[in-house]
């Protein structure tokens, strides 16, 4: 891939089938060149097809102030490096990095040219913010109705004997027949029986109502999530995406049920169709299968990413600093190594719906059968790799278009340690993905 003319097939089968939701993969988060061209993407969806929004694999309040900056909103940051170095929920790099740097401030130069009402936003989709999202919920009742604030406060309150760790609040609930569930919906029902007096006087003030809604959500979501962690199992997972979806459809209703058009970044682990990997086996379900159910496989493109060989940044336990880490060659018959092998170490794209499905289909290849398709977590070990690292997919199924990179590189954090390997190199939970 060289520009973005390359990804000519991807855009007709989007414009031809009038999709609504375009989904962006990648096959891990530290990677330069998944973010290059999800930007290629992006800004030629905005432009050409009007897109209205970016949501991310981020944390709402966080992606919020970009929203805000973005759009020029009076007293928001000075630049896009000050409101992306502001983000510090480990694992940093996700999103406070040169590249999302970049894409930032196109989308505020985009937006100042265009009338209010059709600015693209900027979102987080996430559901961990829990103390984050009390606390803005808590700044904007003190700003319009200081009686209700009392709300904020006891749900603030409850989940004050924790010290703002998730890991105590687990614990003690997993114990303890006691939560704060009753007062994180109390405070969501408190917002929302004066929705109607919050949103008077315009546009703006729209939006800092559900601003402060999702915010209630995503307190009310996160307790949940939280609560569930000590169980084990799917269901935190399914909890989390679930959000997700609900978000996005907060968002395609906020911006215009008939008229709305989004894009969103996540990892192919929350893109990728669940139904068509061994994730259906454990009875988990994901982003890209629940926005194909509720919207339709044809207004609906999902976009995987992968890599042969590379670098990458993440860390090697959870919590621990980031660093620039190699990315083995991809294992003996994995989707990765197939591919790399078909194109003599070349990059390329698959259309697998569509007018250029014809296309793809003429190398021969079985498309539609399940091999490992490479996934790489913020937590990685790459001696370990063909141990864990590769989930079982059926690339036909999953996706609607892929992106092998063939050789990739490190994307570039912002807080990236003065000890790192290259100097040349500039939440999500413990899942990893």
């Amino acid at each position: 891939m060289s520009s973005s003319t390359d990804l000519g097939p991807l855009f007709e089968e989007i414009k031809l089938d009038e999709v609504e939701y375009v989904l962006l993969g990648e096959a891990s988060h530290g990677t330069l060149e998944f973010y290059k061209w999800r930007m290629e993407i992006t800004k030629q969806l905005i432009e050409d097809n009007q897109f209205s929004f970016i949501a991310v694999e981020g944390d709402w309040p966080d992606c919020y102030n970009v929203n805000r900056y973005v759009k020029g909103v009076p007293e928001s940051s000075e630049s896009a490096y000050e409101v992306l170095y502001a983000f510090n929920r480990w694992p940093t790099w996700m999103w406070a990095n040169k590249e999302i740097v970049n894409l930032v401030e196109w989308l505020r130069e985009y937006n100042s040219n265009i009338p209010e009402d059709k600015k693209v936003g900027f979102y987080g989709l996430d559901v961990y913010s829990l103390w984050e999202s009390m606390e803005a919920v808590l700044q904007y009742l003190q700003k319009v109705d200081p009686a209700a604030v009392k709300y904020a406060i006891d749900a603030y309150g409850c989940f004050e004997p924790y010290g703002k760790s998730v890991e105590d609040y687990a614990r003690a609930t997993a114990f303890i027949p006691t939560s704060c569930e009753d007062e994180v919906i109390n405070l969501l029902v408190a917002l929302r029986s004066k929705a109607s007096q919050y949103k008077q006087n315009g546009l703006r003030h729209s939006e800092d109502y559900f601003n402060a809604e999702q915010n209630a959500l995503v307190a009310k979501n996160a307790e949940l999530y939280y609560r569930k962690m000590m169980q084990g199992g799917t269901s935190t997972w399914n909890i989390r995406d679930t959000h997700m979806m609900d978000t996005l459809k907060r968002l395609m209703n906020f911006y215009g049920k008939n008229n709305s058009k989004s894009i969103v970044w996540a990892h192919n682990t929350h893109i990728g169709d669940a139904r068509q990997t061994d994730m259906a086996d454990a009875k988990m379900l994901n982003l890209g299968q629940l926005v194909r159910e509720h919207a339709t496989e044809k207004k609906t493109t999902l976009v995987g990413f992968g890599t042969y060989s590379g670098t990458v940044v993440a860390a090697r336990q959870w919590g621990e600093p980031m660093q620039i880490m190699s990315v083995p060659e991809a294992i003996e018959g994995s989707w990765d190594n197939l591919l790399h092998e078909l194109n003599g170490g070349n990059d390329s794209l698959l259309i697998f719906k569509g007018s250029n499905y014809e296309e793809t289909k003429k190398s021969k290849i079985v498309w539609d059968k399940m091999r490992g398709q490479r996934a790489i977590g913020v937590v990685y070990q790459p001696e370990y790799e063909a141990y864990g690292n590769y989930v079982p997919t059926n690339l036909a199924k999953r996706y609607d278009a892929f992106l092998h990179i063939d050789k990739t590189q490190a994307v570039h954090p912002l807080h990236m340690p003065e000890s790192r390997e290259d100097p040349d190199l500039p939440e999500t939970f413990p899942s990893g993905l």
